[in-house]
């Protein structure tokens, strides 16, 4: 059984302020940001190992022997609090929920730190002056400082496309090109099929 990679929900976003909570009395912001990095870290490790993805999610593998085994990989590997914080998921039965708990919390540190995460998708590499441009003009706009998440989708052609959260903004050249071929197609097929009709009923009325 897979980790459940599901939208964050009321419990997730219960633990994620709780480690948010003790984080930030136990040393700040600078040990959230540490937390949340130790935790997508980990996060990548079980999605990309299936026996660590297994091992968290499994519903036959007891809370005891989870939490065994989560102290001797992680205790001395990562910050007690992220090791802690993994043994009492393991413990409430919670691991398999650890993708959306992760993002719970991510969704809380960027909001409390007045920073938002953007994906950007191109069709090509941006170099360290587009990204720093886009990053700026983004700040403008939203008034939050951007942290962005570039990937590359040759298929868009050109252009930019971006995802604030649940908010997608589609500048790309293969959207445009889209919009006009549906413009076309709805607008002005029928309009080329009307003038053909007319001319074809007039030379009818001629003969």
């Amino acid at each position: 059984m897979p980790l459940l990679e599901i939208a964050p929900n009321a419990v997730c976003v219960t633990y994620a302020k709780c480690l948010f909570q003790s984080a930030m009395a136990g040393g700040g912001p600078s040990a959230v940001q540490s937390a949340l990095e130790e935790l997508e870290s980990i996060l990548s490790i079980a999605r990309q190992d299936r026996r660590v993805g297994e091992f968290m999610s499994s519903r036959i593998i007891s809370g005891d022997k989870k939490v065994a085994t989560l102290r001797k990989v992680f205790v001395g590997r990562t910050s007690d609090m992220v090791a802690n914080f993994l043994c009492v998921l393991a413990d409430n039965g919670r691991l398999a929920l650890l993708p959306a708990i992760v993002a719970a919390f991510d969704e809380l540190v960027q909001a409390s730190f007045g920073r938002v995460e953007v994906d950007v998708y191109t069709a090509s590499p941006m170099d360290d002056a587009a990204r720093s441009a886009l990053s700026a003009s983004i700040k403008a706009k939203l008034g939050r400082e951007p942290v962005l998440h570039c990937y590359t989708d040759p298929t868009l052609i050109g252009g930019i496309r971006l995802q604030i959260g649940d908010q997608l903004f589609d500048a790309s050249v293969s959207t445009r090109l889209r919009k006009i071929r549906d413009r076309i197609s709805e607008n002005g097929l029928p309009a080329v099929r009307a003038a053909f009709d007319k001319i074809f009923r007039a030379d009818a009325n001629l003969n």
